[in-house]
């Protein structure tokens, strides 16, 4: 069954929590993975990475360059998901 954005951006908030230590609140959508909440290039693979596990989604590394907010990730994996 696939996921709801709710759902979606409350796993990714455990992913990145389980990743950077960041507080689970502070991953919102309008969050930039970046400027906001400071994950860098090899960090964020790691959290692509959990998440192409998690929501059974596939996301090419070209596709990952474009992925610049919580959003972006969520909507993606929302639209992707099979």
């Amino acid at each position: 069954m696939a996921a709801t954005q709710e759902e979606i951006l409350k796993g990714l908030a455990e992913i990145v929590n389980e990743t950077t230590g960041i507080p689970i609140e502070e991953v919102t959508l309008d969050k930039s993975f970046t400027y906001d909440l400071d994950i860098d290039e090899s960090t964020m693979a790691e959290v692509v990475a959990a998440a192409v596990d998690r929501f059974d989604v596939e996301i090419p590394e070209e596709s990952v360059k474009t992925l610049q907010t919580v959003g972006d990730l969520a909507g993606y994996i929302l639209k992707n998901q099979t």
